[in-house]
């Protein structure tokens, strides 16, 4: 018998809306919500990642694993353009700066738009799971999208705690989850190359690694 707490969300709200950003990082969210009754809809709007291989191949993961749940998935349009035009000309700041926090910002503001058209109260997000990410600075976005909508709260739950990092993990090996290999973005793809060829390793290549297949 799983002992770990219920998940409860802000105000005794039951309907949540989480916006995903890949499979591997929102399954055990998923799972966990679903087993405190939570009424939960997938949304799927990362238009950050390219090339569009990767994104169709992370979407496709988290929408098979949505269905397999019965969780309602909605995919939303991929608008890298607009993406680019946010971004521009913090090109060549580090991760978790000033490019990223944009990044979270255009993401958890359609989220938050797609929330208040669709009579969800509650809103979060997986990417605060990783521990590539600032927690701080995820949780900064979603309330400031959050308060653009009277009666939106923005879930800051601590996904990481209670073994989530290691669930997810696990889960995603189970699940044969695709493996990617940077954050998403063209900046965040050509940082890690960089590094990569520094240490003497040939670049990424897309759709070759899963979780499980004995090179994670």
């Amino acid at each position: 018998m799983d002992e770990r707490p219920l998940l409860v969300p802000p105000e005794g709200q039951r309907r949540v809306l989480l916006h995903s950003c890949c499979a591997p990082c929102c399954a055990d969210i998923m799972q966990e919500m679903q087993r405190s009754g939570i009424e939960l809809t997938v949304l799927f709007y990362n238009p950050n990642i390219q090339p569009r291989l990767e994104y169709d191949l992370r979407k496709a993961e988290n929408k098979r694993f949505a269905q397999e749940l019965g969780i309602p998935f909605v995919d939303l349009d991929y608008d890298p353009d607009n993406w680019f035009t946010r971004v521009k000309g913090l090109e060549n700041e580090p991760e978790r700066g000033a490019r990223c926090t944009v990044c979270f910002d255009m993401r958890f503001e359609r989220a938050a738009l797609y929330a208040a058209e669709n009579g969800f109260a509650v809103f979060t997000s997986s990417l605060g799971i990783s521990r590539w990410k600032d927690m701080a600075q995820i949780n900064g976005c979603g309330e400031r999208a959050a308060r653009r909508f009277a009666g939106l709260v923005y879930w800051t739950f601590n996904w990481r705690k209670g073994g989530g990092s290691q669930r997810m993990v696990a889960i995603a090996k189970d699940n044969r989850f695709y493996q990617q290999e940077y954050c998403g973005c063209v900046y965040s793809l050509r940082d890690t190359n960089r590094a990569r060829r520094a240490r003497g390793l040939a670049k990424i290549r897309f759709g070759l690694r899963f979780y499980g297949d004995g090179t994670s």
